[in-house]
């Protein structure tokens, strides 16, 4: 009887098939799509890293403007960040605030106007997103760094995915915006020293 009973054991358990836990990052991992990994990672560096960094980082729009003055790799060596390649543009981390010229917030493409300087004139953009442009996000961060991903593509998926959730974070008033004060931190990308400032923000408050 416990020949029987030790040989049925042993076809039960011949059976099974134990299947232990994946680690993480790797059965998982191989299955996720770009997109995924990539909102994955944003997700995981934007509020711990990238809020403090711009925060830390970031210069006032008076003194960034003062500098540009002086040529944009003048002030890109001083206060910039650029990525290897030749020809690169300027990443910029900037703060400051302004007056709501127009608030352009039916597009997809949404966007603030802003005068920051008590002139009267539009002369810094907040992109609001969904659809926000550009990488500035991802490439005025030092931290980030094009050889810990697998290609170019999977290294734009990550500036979308870091855009998406600055978006996200944004939480504005209903009602009209024009001529409300806003408070605002995040990254600009400059290819001459002149260009239409366009800021994808990490903070963006409307001020009493």
């Amino acid at each position: 009887m416990t020949a029987i009973l030790g040989l049925s054991l042993a076809v039960v358990l011949g059976a099974c098939k134990i299947v232990p836990d994946p680690e993480p990052g790797s059965e998982n991992a191989a299955s996720q799509t770009d997109e995924d990994r990539m909102a994955a990672k944003a997700a995981e560096i934007y509020d711990s890293r990238m809020v403090p960094y711009v925060a830390e980082k970031a210069i006032d729009l008076p003194a960034l403007n003062a500098a540009l003055q002086g040529g944009l790799d003048s002030a890109g060596q001083a206060h910039g960040v650029r990525p290897q390649a030749e020809g690169s543009p300027w990443n910029f981390l900037v703060k400051g605030q302004g007056t709501v010229v127009e608030a352009s917030r039916e597009s997809r493409a949404a966007t603030l106007t802003l005068d920051a300087t008590g002139d009267g004139r539009a002369d810094v953009t907040i992109q609001l997103g969904p659809v926000i442009k550009g990488t500035a996000l991802r490439d005025a961060a030092d931290f980030i760094v094009f050889t810990d991903y697998r290609d170019q593509i999977e290294f734009a998926k990550l500036a979308r995915a870091l855009n998406d959730r600055a978006h996200a974070a944004i939480t504005l008033p209903e009602g009209e915006l024009t001529g409300k004060t806003v408070r605002f931190e995040g990254a600009t990308t400059l290819r001459t020293a002149t260009d239409p400032m366009l800021v994808v923000p990490t903070v963006l408050d409307v001020l009493p």
